[in-house]
């Protein structure tokens, strides 16, 4: 066996979404913060493809960047690499980093509770893991502040009319219909649906919805459209499913998302600070959410969310790739990858990285 390239992942996911952690074959990546590095990573894109693309990953899943942090005082650093770029912050990936530092000794375990602060491009994540034999069983984590950009706010969308939506920034730009304005729940034979409806919802909202992050300006894009159900409205059970490129659906309840809709409900008056929410994903997986603080974003009225969930290891791999595969960076196609990617990855590609990463 011959390989020019060659990174160690572990395999984890949270509630159902896959958050594979490379824990090898990466030093570091240029840039003095993290949010230096993302735009690093973003400009220079072979690490994502060669881990995440065909035949090495799959549309269904991330790929989390462990690195050493930058911010003083973190003990961990992630970035998360998805189907249709790198981002900033993920949830779901945050319990499943956590999870693997602990469970494979990167960072000692302290039962019955270990701290982790995890340094990423959106701001510094506390985590909080209550552990029990070597296992952690949960992840509880301490976001940066959430807002609401718009509530109530009216858009046309071809073939369905006028919609009414929140926007929010939970860690991304969120753009959130009701389900139930649209006539459906939000069950998993629904999951085909709601991609196509999601595709037509984000691209009125990008068109008809400007939004800028107070602070942070390379924020100031809707990311994502996330359907939001109502289950059991007196016990605070409600339903998230957000629609991630190139067309899928979260398996998880979505970290950054519930994060949004939290600000929401509350600049709507539904969510009191220490109130506690029961967030279920299509597949009827589960995160605890609820309002710590209120807090301010320049101007702007904002929330500390806090987002727990659980996250499993799978697999122990390394990912190879032999100098003689014409698909260097790995290959997409349009079956599963859908054609919303192609303009920002190149199907079958088949040059050689010159990346040192």
């Amino acid at each position: 066996m011959r390989w020019n390239r060659v990174v160690t992942v572990v395999g984890a996911h949270a509630e159902g979404e896959v958050g594979r952690v490379i824990t090898g074959g990466v030093l570091d990546v240029p840039g003095d913060t993290m949010l230096e590095k993302m735009t690093y990573l973003q400009a220079h894109d072979e690490l994502r493809q060669f881990v995440n693309q065909e035949p090495r990953g799959c549309a269904q899943m991330t790929t989390n960047l462990l690195l050493p942090p930058c911010a003083p005082g973190a003990d961990a650093a992630f970035i998360p690499m998805q189907a249709d770029g790198t981002h900033a912050m993920s949830g779901s990936n945050a319990m499943c980093v956590t999870t693997v530092l602990l469970e494979t000794g990167i960072l000692p375990m302290t039962e019955p509770e270990t701290v982790v602060v995890l340094d990423t491009a959106a701001g510094l994540i506390k985590a909080t893991a209550r552990c029990l034999n070597g296992k952690v069983e949960n992840v509880a984590l301490d976001f940066f502040p959430a807002y609401a950009e718009k509530t109530d706010t009216r858009i046309e969308v071809e073939g369905l009319g006028t919609l009414n939506v929140d926007v929010a920034f939970g860690g991304v730009f969120y753009v959130m219909p009701s389900a139930k304005d649209l006539g459906f729940t939000i069950e998993p034979d629904m999951a085909k649906d709601m991609v196509e409806l999601g595709a037509k919802i984000k691209t009125a909202a990008r068109e008809q919805i400007s939004v800028k992050h107070p602070e942070i300006t390379q924020f100031n894009s809707i990311d994502f459209v996330m359907f939001t159900d109502e289950v059991v409205t007196e016990q605070g059970i409600l339903k998230n499913a957000t629609i991630m490129p190139p067309g899928r659906v979260d398996r998880s309840p979505c970290g950054t998302g519930s994060a949004a809709r939290l600000a929401a409900m509350h600049a709507k008056g539904q969510a009191q600070i220490g109130q506690k929410f029961e967030m279920r994903s299509t597949i009827n997986s589960h995160f605890q959410a609820s309002i710590t603080s209120e807090t301010k974003i320049g101007t702007k009225t904002a929330v500390i969310p806090k987002i727990s969930g659980r996250a499993w290891i799978y697999a122990m791999m390394q990912l190879g790739r032999d100098p003689s595969d014409p698909y260097q960076h790995g290959y997409t196609l349009a079956d599963t990858w859908g054609t919303e990617i192609e303009h920002i990855i190149g199907n079958c590609s088949t040059h050689r990285s010159t990346s040192n990463l």
